[in-house]
């Protein structure tokens, strides 16, 4: 029988895997996805400009590539998700409400359908652009975790994060990241996966897929405002955790106000989310990135900066040995949109994010709703007692 090691020995042992474990991701490409096939979901209305414009994720993508990002990333392959796919976290009615449109004959069939959702447009390329968006994420997921790349950007669409298990809403067909999320937990031997949810609304759809489940940690910053900010679900208080075995993994963040910048963001990823996310200690990080929080989106209307988005990419990186993924949400400005990506993959990339405004400081509306979210929360987190 071989002797255990000494006291002596052991940190050495410890200090060795470490140190491999660091070199050889330091030497992985980050990956990103992305397909023009997901363009082709639009309005049935071809004259129609809609917020969840088919050209978000083109000028994405145009401007990685011209500052010539896109060259030092490793492009990981786009498919369509497999009906068993969507299976693990939507239900078959949903599945074929949805394949139907690839069929419909008239506008007006397709607006006939949109009226029995909230907030979803629809045409004949709507179904396959969202199993691409699946599909995608799915591959993107696997290349992290597998340490084929060292972390990813998913330049995705249509958004997922309110989709919910039986229904669209939201401009979300699939909740892309909540498929993505149960398939590496079922396939690929993920304990604990984090999602953290920047999107300026509520991710509904992803926290009700998960809120029984301890094993995933739902992290969202929102406009709430009383409920009265889309989508109006009383599940994005501070004061809703989760259920049954899932209390705890649910810790919203909900803005009373419009108007909330960089330095409120921030306090917030100081004081609960990173304390919160090291606690738990991920095997991975998803972040479900809307960027309609980012200066001069007409429906956030907040005022986020391209530095904060990349600060909020750096702290990130520090948990889950850097396997990140960022998956695209909403954000409606198409320049801000472009240049908070640019920002974000340029710290996936390794540069040191660029610094906010130090004159900003967190409002008091901020102040208040951060004291408010670790009096609910500290009786799940000991980091924050």
């Amino acid at each position: 029988m071989k002797p255990s090691p000494s006291r002596t020995e052991l940190p050495a042992v410890i200090l060795n895997r470490f140190t491999k474990e660091l070199t050889s991701r330091r030497r992985l490409k980050t990956g990103f996805v992305y397909d023009t096939a997901m363009s082709y979901h639009a309005t049935p209305n071809p004259m129609e400009i809609h917020p969840e414009d088919p050209r978000r994720i083109f000028k994405i993508f145009n401007i990685l590539e011209q500052h010539g990002l896109l060259q030092e990333c490793e492009r990981i392959n786009s498919r369509r998700a497999t009906k068993e796919e969507v299976l693990l976290v939507h239900n078959i009615l949903h599945y074929r409400k949805l394949r139907e449109t690839a069929d419909l004959q008239s506008r007006s069939d397709y607006m006939a359908m949109e009226n029995d959702f909230d907030s979803i447009y629809l045409n004949s390329n709507s179904f396959e652009s969202a199993l691409y968006a699946v599909g995608s994420l799915i591959n993107l997921m696997e290349a992290v975790i597998d340490n084929k790349v060292k972390n990813a950007f998913a330049i995705i669409r249509p958004p997922g994060h309110h989709a919910e298990t039986d229904m669209p809403m939201g401009f979300c067909l699939f909740n892309n990241v909540a498929i993505a999320t149960r398939d590496c937990i079922k396939r690929l031997g993920v304990k604990k996966v984090l999602i953290v949810d920047w999107d300026v609304h509520f991710g509904n759809g992803t926290q009700v897929i998960f809120s029984e489940d301890p094993n995933v940690l739902y992290i969202s910053l929102h406009r709430f405002e009383d409920g009265s900010f889309y989508p109006s679900d009383n599940k994005g208080s501070a004061s809703y955790t989760g259920y049954g075995k899932g209390v705890g993994k649910t810790v919203n963040i909900p803005w009373s106000c419009p108007g909330m910048t960089d330095a409120d963001y921030l306090y917030a990823f100081r004081e609960v989310i990173m304390p919160i996310a090291m606690e738990f200690s991920p095997d991975v990080v998803v972040v479900s990135a809307g960027f309609d929080a980012a200066i001069n989106d007409p429906i956030g209307q907040c005022n986020v900066t391209p530095a904060g988005y990349g600060q909020m990419t750096h702290m990130l990186k520090s948990i889950a040995h850097g396997k990140l993924v960022i998956a695209l949400e909403g954000g409606y400005d198409l320049n801000s949109i472009a240049v908070s990506a640019l920002a974000c993959m340029n710290v996936l990339l390794g540069d040191s994010p660029e610094p906010i405004d130090p004159t900003l400081t967190p409002k008091k509306e901020c102040m208040e709703t951060i004291v408010q979210v670790k009096n609910v929360q500290q009786k799940y987190w000991n980091c924050l007692l």
